[in-house]
């Protein structure tokens, strides 16, 4: 339905994500997949849905003078938000055990930014869901790091994994987002492009 909507444009997702590029092969796009190696820093003054803005908006300025005028960029970062800080991807093993503990009995918020680019203007769009865990048992965590090493995911967690059947206890709002993308908003805004 999109796809035919969309056939005036290039779709360009600038994503390593494999959820990512999932979310779009489910949604039955056309997208060629464009990657530029980017060192996601931000000042430490920004908090929140600051942040990945922030980022979603440095990875498609990556490509600032290189777009075609028939091509659509999508970029996208996602936290962990506890505490007042950002959750990154935990650095080892130790690491992603510190990060899922301070997560166990509490809610965090998990927020995404995901920037469509063209040659003329750039959009932004933000999500926030608020994820609750159960208590997670040491032994609980351990299994989890050692059966799916979660380094590559912000919060040392997957929510479409073990941990996630056994440990999430309520969701307020996008699941999807959890993942990495607010997949509805996305579609949303596609849609009124075309």
């Amino acid at each position: 339905m999109l796809k035919n909507k969309l056939k005036q444009y290039k779709l360009i997702l600038a994503s390593g994500s494999p959820r990512r590029q999932q979310f779009f092969k489910d949604l039955d796009l056309d997208f060629e997949i464009r990657l530029k190696e980017i060192e996601e820093i931000f000042p430490s003054e920004l908090k929140g849905a600051e942040i990945t803005n922030y980022l979603a908006i440095l990875k498609a300025s990556a490509f600032e003078g290189e777009l075609q005028d028939n091509e659509i960029l999508v970029t996208s970062d996602t936290i962990v938000w506890f505490n007042d800080k950002a959750l990154g991807k935990p650095k080892d093993e130790q690491n992603a055990f510190e990060i899922l503990k301070s997560l166990s009995n509490a809610t965090h918020d998990v927020i995404t930014s995901v920037c469509f680019k063209t040659n003329t203007k750039t959009d932004l769009l933000c999500e926030t869901t608020k994820v609750t865990f159960n208590e997670l048992s040491d032994e609980a965590i351990l299994y989890y790091i050692e059966n799916y090493k979660p380094f590559d995911k912000a919060g040392a967690y997957g929510i479409q994994e073990w941990i996630g059947f056994i440990g999430v206890a309520k969701i307020e709002g996008s699941y999807a987002n959890v993942m990495g993308m607010p997949v509805d908003k996305v579609y949303e805004y596609l849609s009124k492009l075309a």
